[in-house]
């Protein structure tokens, strides 16, 4: 029997497994057996009876084990519990009793039913056919997951039947375009179901939209606008085309999901949805143009003018009209954007508020020319002109961003339209442009966007010659007043000088370029040195070409040529200017007074060829350096620093280009220096010297110590850091510190010993310690970072004795503060202060070079505090009168003299503890440690001195506290560890204002000199304090309460102290508070997110009922019409007169005395007149 027999045959209930064996001879590829081949070769009438057999096949599988049961165990019977034995009867039942085998036996009738519809022929019945096909599209809903292959073979037969076009598609295609629209929205790479859905595209058509079974679709399709795979793919943007001509009421719901995503699409998003968004409009016609005009594109236009520019929407509505405009050209693009502006775009050009103007302009210019193509020539004309009076108009329109988004678009348009605009009109814009609004002193950056937007007109070749002879009125816009103005200046010039449209010089004089230069930020600069660049260094010159531009640059402006070698490097190779260097050295060397000797090993044969085939081009040098201008000769030696600055990093990893730089320039150093005698040379000199090694400079290296150790005790750093650094860079800090050791240890006072019998040799030391001197070295070491880097890598072994030499001199502070008189200009004292306060640095400076887990270095620094407190702190008082008669005066002098010390002593270290928050160093125990210096800080006698400097302490505590992200992630059983730190400066900040309450009542003129200190750093504390949030739960709760209560308590007590009309009148500004109240609220207003905070803290007091009397209450409106004036947080200023209202109104009016009732009609008064202002 043939296969085809047996295949034919094996259709059947009885014979299961032979199908199942053809079935998998026709998935195996080696096999030559194929189902389509052998279906092609049968009759028509045995097609037929295939049909019926896999119908009836179909049946009987689904009669023994239903689709609900595919997932019980084998064997089991049908009904049956999982795990239970089978019964006698379900052995009498023939056919697959597997699930598997009966997934397996539906996949292969699957399999044949598709294969029997591929080849089926025209005319041919397939009624059994239609009737299997619909068993198994039944089958669809029922199918467990395990059966997923199935349901792909299902629906593959389902998109078949629909693309053949056979009687009873609707229900099949309907299904295989939902599953391919379902899974085209869950899988990761639908790209293959995006396809298969565009292929299924026509039924979309023949679904009702109105439907309510469709309804999950219609989500589902609204859906697709949000996937980036839609977007994106060419079949997704064709399907979604296709959405907006399914139905005229889809359309306001698609774009409606559009516009409610539209601030989450990046701009390359936005381009595909202005694409899907015009082909749409293009392809549709009737009822859905118009629709599709009035709901999208219109309402597009709307957006675009109103929204405001800070809207995250309106940067996308406006590239998507873009997007609409570039597509301008074609009649029917033409009249549709005539049609849409034309009620809305006129009337917003004039519209009251500015911004609407500016979005108006913007969408104006990128649309001209508006006109209605069906127009005759001479309308269109007509109508063009009427926009360009109306372009002139937005230039001189009141606001300047109107003005700038005009400027910005009548370059646009006189760079796309120059050959259409007559020539009078085009002059007309320049002149407007370049004569009035690059000029336009009322808005830098109208005249900023002057100079960006003709850059567009420069791009337009036709432009050049018109534009040749209106530039040169700008050359004084190179000194405007804003950088941004003259960035925007030299870019111009940068594009002037790039299309060749003028000679920039003759735009802007080179002298002014130069001076500009000399005298400019960076930005500037760089713009300046790029459009120089190629006329002072042609890089394709020669070398003493590029030598001469050098001097001639020096000789026109000194200070501009040390800028433009500064940021040479930014537009060539360090190549270039390790020869430049080259080539002043040799022309150096000709201003020697012995020439160098050419014959010498260090000169190569390139340098000897130079110097004797060169004549020429050497001459040309002589004409233009003398040595008799020392001038010219420092300003180069200048030059050569900024180059060899600039080119140390290229020479670091090019180490023979180094090896002969070094040797070339230490081969004549020596004599450098003993030519080149003027300040300026010998300051490049020392610079130069630094960054060659020691052994290349042997005789100035070998005295730089020396100098050091002979400067004059008050030298300047101008004197010494050139010094200290080129022993930085030689590697020899440690000699530094050795010698500030030696200083420090020599200078410091010995307690006298009796001397012992017997003879001693003495040696007299002739060297003088100059412990102040030292301690400037050692400022200058730690206050650069180019020399901090050197020496903080020495370690403990260095900088340890150091720290300790340090420490010894707090004795001497210790008896100057002890000793009764106190001359604070002793150069002994000053040296003690300067030493405490130096070695609480380099404790920070160790600290940060230890390990992380270290904090040896905080605990010196806490053991300085323990330090402060016991010895410093006593002396922090008040001076007294001098007990001794006729000595009163000298006796309040030491005093004084010795509260002053103090104070130095406790600002000193207190500034370097707060620097060490500030970088990050502290941790929890520091942050207690400070805080409780703080406090007794404030509780000794004259503390508050100190006050302004304890509030930035407490502001860099706050800060260094756990931050609110990492403290929201913490489970509730995890205690703060920054709670109790937070608490503590709650606490501290009571005692800041208590001290300023006493001092404003004891000392009234100090107290106000004091509350104008604190201000500023209150301020800061304030504004770190409220990012916290005011919650309940906040550790610093207290402090916006203690601000409060200390505003209360005073304006209170100045109400109950009143005894006439006049102490009674409400206040209205800051000024008319009580002191402590106006600096307070002084500091509050500046911030209206602190003022927020505050006024939450007022409405919470009031609704506590804290405050019970008219007094309190009176107190209260007090500062919320301060606030009320000044313009702040007016709905939280409307919130707390709420609350104060409900507690005014439980009060009786006629209650108290005359004072109360006028107080309480007066808080009556005030009351409505901040709820109504």
């Amino acid at each position: 029997m043939s296969k085809r027999q047996g295949f034919l045959d094996s259709v059947s209930t009885e014979k299961v497994e032979d199908f199942l064996r053809f079935i998998h001879l026709h998935k195996d590829k080696t096999e030559p057996f194929d189902v389509a081949e052998v279906l092609q070769e049968l009759p028509r009438d045995q097609r037929e009876v295939l049909g019926g057999r896999l119908l009836a096949l179909l049946q009987g599988v689904l009669l023994n084990r239903p689709p609900g049961e595919w997932g019980a165990e084998p064997g089991a019977e049908p009904g049956a519990e999982p795990g239970a034995e089978p019964g006698a009867e379900a052995m009498e039942v023939e056919g697959p009793v597997d699930p598997k085998q009966t997934i397996a036996v539906v996949e292969g009738v699957t399999l044949v039913a598709t294969v029997t519809l591929n080849v089926l022929q025209d005319g041919e019945p397939y009624d059994s056919l239609l009737e299997c096909s619909r068993q198994l599209h039944d089958l669809l809903g029922v199918l467990p997951p395990s059966a997923a292959p199935l349901q792909q073979q299902v629906l593959r037969l389902c998109e078949l039947w629909w693309k053949k076009g056979l009687l009873g598609k609707e229900p099949f295609g309907r299904t295989a375009f939902l599953m391919a629209l379902q899974r085209s929205l869950s899988l990761k790479k639908p790209g293959a179901e995006i396809q298969r859905l565009w292929a299924l595209h026509a039924v979309l058509l023949g679904l009702d939209f109105t439907s309510e079974d469709n309804q999950p679709m219609v989500q589902q399709l609204l859906e697709c606008f949000l996937r980036m795979n839609f977007v994106r793919s060419d079949d997704g943007k064709r399907f979604l085309v296709l959405l907006f001509s399914w139905n005229v009421d889809f359309i306001w719901m698609i774009h409606g999901t559009i516009k409610n995503q539209l601030e989450f699409y990046n701009k390359a998003m936005t381009d595909h949805i202005a694409e899907i968004y015009f082909r749409a409009w293009k392809k549709a016609t009737g009822d859905f143009l118009e629709k599709m005009e009035s709901v999208c594109v219109q309402d597009l236009m709307k957006n675009a003018i109103l929204l405001h520019r800070t809207s995250p929407v309106h940067g996308n509505v406006r590239q998507i009209m873009s997007y609409f405009h570039k597509r301008k050209g074609c009649q029917r693009v033409d009249r549709m954007l005539f049609e849409l502006y034309k009620p809305i775009l006129w009337r917003a050009l004039s519209a009251p508020n500015h911004e609407v103007r500016a979005n108006a302009a913007l969408l104006f210019t990128e649309a001209f020319a508006l006109h209605d193509p069906a127009q005759s020539s001479q309308g269109i004309d007509a109508a063009i002109q009427k926009q360009l009076d109306t372009l002139m108009g937005l230039l001189d329109d009141p606001h300047p961003l109107v003005r700038s988004t005009a400027t910005l678009g009548v370059c646009h348009i006189l760079a796309s339209c120059w050959e259409l605009l007559p020539p009078t009109v085009i002059t007309d814009f320049l002149k407007k442009l370049v004569l009035e609004l690059a000029a336009d002193s009322s808005s830098a950056d109208v005249r900023c966007s002057v100079f960006k937007c003709l850059s567009l007109v420069l791009d337009n070749a036709l432009s050049h010659p018109l534009l040749e002879k209106l530039l040169p009125a700008l050359k004084n816009s190179l000194h405007d007043t804003s950088e941004k103005v003259r960035s925007s200046f030299l870019d111009m010039l940068l594009k002037v000088k790039a299309v060749r449209a003028a000679k920039f010089w003759s735009v802007c004089n080179m002298d002014h370029l130069l001076a500009r230069l000399a005298l400019d930020s960076q930005p500037v600069s760089k713009r300046i040195v790029n459009l120089l660049f190629k006329s002072f260094f042609p890089v394709n010159g020669s070398e003493t070409e590029v030598c001469c531009r050098c001097i001639t640059l020096i000789q026109m402006n000194p200070c501009a040529a040390r800028k433009f070698y500064q940021y040479a490097h930014l537009y060539t190779a360090p190549t270039n200017l390790v020869k430049l260097m080259h080539s002043i050295r040799r022309v150096l060397n000709t201003c020697l007074p012995s020439q160098v000797d050419v014959t010498q090993a260090d000169v190569s044969q390139g340098e000897l060829s130079q110097l004797s085939d060169g004549n020429k081009e050497n001459d040309r040098v002589q004409t233009l350096l003398s040595a008799q201008d020392p001038g010219l000769v420092a300003s180069l030696l200048e030059v050569l620093v900024v180059l060899w600055r600039s080119v140390q990093k290229a020479l670091d990893h090019n180490k023979e280009a180094q090896h002969y730089t070094v040797a070339k320039f230490g081969a004549v150093m020596s004599k450098y220096f003993n030519t080149f005698e003027g300040e300026r040379s010998t300051v490049s000199l020392v610079f130069l010297a630094s960054m060659m090694p020691p052994s290349a400079v042997p005789t100035f290296s070998c005295g730089v110590l020396s100098k050091l150790r002979r400067m004059d005790t008050g030298a300047s750093q101008l004197q010494f850091g050139q010094l200290i650094d080129c022993l930085c860079g030689w590697g020899q800090a440690g000699e530094v510190l050795d010698l500030i050791s030696h200083w420090l240890t020599e200078a410091l006072p010995r307690p006298t010993a009796k001397a012992k019998p017997g003879r001693k040799v003495r040696i007299q030391e002739t060297a003088e310690a100059k412990p102040d001197l030292g301690l400037s070295y050692l400022e200058y070491l730690f206050s650069r970072s180019s020399t901090r880097d050197h020496v903080l890598p020495l370690g403990q072994a260095s900088l340890g004795p150091l720290h300790k030499i340090l420490g010894a001199w707090n004795a001497v502070l210790f008896s100057s503060l002890s000793g009764g008189e106190v001359d604070r200009v002793d150069p002994l004292v000053q040296t003690a202060l300067k030493a405490f306060t130096l070695q609480a640095r380099l404790s920070a400076h160790l600290q940060h070079a230890s390990a992380p887990e270290s904090r040896d270095f905080l605990s010196s620094l806490e053991l300085s505090m323990a330090w402060l407190e016991e010895r410093v702190l006593p002396y922090l008082t008040t001076p007294s009168p001098g007990s001794v008669p006729g000595e009163g005066e000298a006796a309040d002098g030491g005093a004084k003299g010795t509260l002053e010390l103090a104070k130095d002593i406790v600002e000193g270290f207190v500034t370097v503890c707060r620097d060490v928050l500030l970088v990050g160093l502290g941790d929890e125990e520091f942050n207690g440690q400070i805080l409780h210096l703080c406090s007794v800080i404030l509780l000794s006698e004259r503390g508050y001195l100190c006050i302004p400097l304890v509030l930035s302490v407490l502001k860099e505590v706050t800060e260094a506290s756990v931050p609110r992200e990492e403290r929201e992630e913490q489970t509730p059983q995890e205690e703060d560890p920054s709670g109790l730190t937070l608490g503590l400066v709650s606490n501290t900040f009571q005692k800041v204002v208590e001290r300023l309450v006493w001092v404003l009542r004891k000392r009234p003129e100090e107290g106000r000199a004091l509350c104008g200190a604190a201000g500023p750093p209150m301020g800061d504390f304030l504004q770190v304090v409220q990012a916290w949030g005011a919650a309940p739960s906040s550790p610093l709760e207290g402090v916006f309460s203690t601000l409060f209560a200390g505003v209360f308590v005073e304006i209170r007590h100045r109400l109950q102290k009143a005894s006439t009309q006049e102490e009674l009148a409400v206040p209205e500004a800051v000024e008319d508070l009580p002191p402590l109240s106006s600096t307070l609220l002084s500091v509050i207003l500046k911030s209206p997110a602190v003022t927020r905070a505050f006024l939450a803290e007022v409405s919470a007091s009031v609704d506590s009922e804290d405050i019970d009397c008219v007094m309190g209450l009176a107190a209260s409106l007090h500062v919320l019409n301060v606030v009320t004036h000044a313009g702040q947080g007016r709905s939280a200023v409307k919130s707390a007169a709420v609350c104060i209202q409900r507690r005014l109104q439980k009060i009786p009016a006629g209650r108290g005395g005359d004072a109360q009732r006028l107080i309480y009609e007066s808080s009556v008064k005030t009351l409505n007149n901040v709820l109504d202002f």
